[in-house]
């Protein structure tokens, strides 16, 4: 499910207020070369917007829902059509949801047990969060001791660094509010979402 991923190399995480239509916000960001869109469980009324959008997105489109800390925010979002689910930090019991369920997971760590710790749990990916605050090198450090292991670097990557996150190693960089403005989302304006995806993937 998350082959799109590591084809495109990036998943974009949509944090905003309103999203008026979900199902225009997958098909602007797809247009722009961003396939997988990871919605987020801070976002008011994200389980309805995943229940309207999951079986409507377009194939190819890989949508899932992120900041998830409960076994039960687990399930819940996964009964709401979720392909994939993220966590900020190491969350063991949404990692035995995902697992029990058969649905991809990215668990959230920073420092060197953590990622081994995330790995454990059957992650599909370790998001390494917040990236910004230590730089492509600190990435580059991890892959030392931990060579095979794909990781997500996820927090301050932008159209300008994200090449740099890649060629340290990451397996897929998180674009954010830098592709999907909070305001640009609530109003809708899907024309400057494909631009800034376009130029976020244009780089890589």
């Amino acid at each position: 499910m998350l082959e799109t991923l590591f084809t495109d190399r990036v998943v974009c995480v949509v944090r905003a207020p309103v999203v008026p239509d979900p199902v225009a916000l997958c098909e602007a960001l797809a247009a722009g070369g961003i396939r997988t869109v990871e919605l987020t469980w801070t976002t008011p009324g994200a389980l309805d917007l995943l229940r309207s959008a999951a079986d409507a997105v377009a194939p190819g489109t890989t949508l899932g829902i992120g900041t998830v800390l409960t076994a039960d925010d687990a399930r819940a979002a996964i009964d709401a059509g979720a392909r994939f689910l993220v966590t900020p930090g190491l969350r063991p019991a949404v990692a035995e949801v995902a697992r029990a369920a058969g649905i991809p997971f990215l668990q959230g760590a920073l420092t060197p047990t953590e990622v081994l710790q995330a790995h454990e749990t059957g992650a599909t990916a370790v998001k390494v969060f917040p990236a910004s605050a230590f730089g492509p090198a600190y990435l580059r450090d991890l892959h030392g001791p931990y060579p095979d292991l794909p990781l997500v670097p996820s927090g301050g990557i932008t159209a300008r660094n994200a090449a740099e996150f890649l060629s340290a190693g990451a397996a897929a960089v998180t674009a954010g509010t830098g592709v999907v403005p909070p305001d640009v989302v609530a109003a809708g304006d899907w024309a400057q979402i494909t631009a800034r995806a376009t130029e976020f993937t244009g780089g890589l």
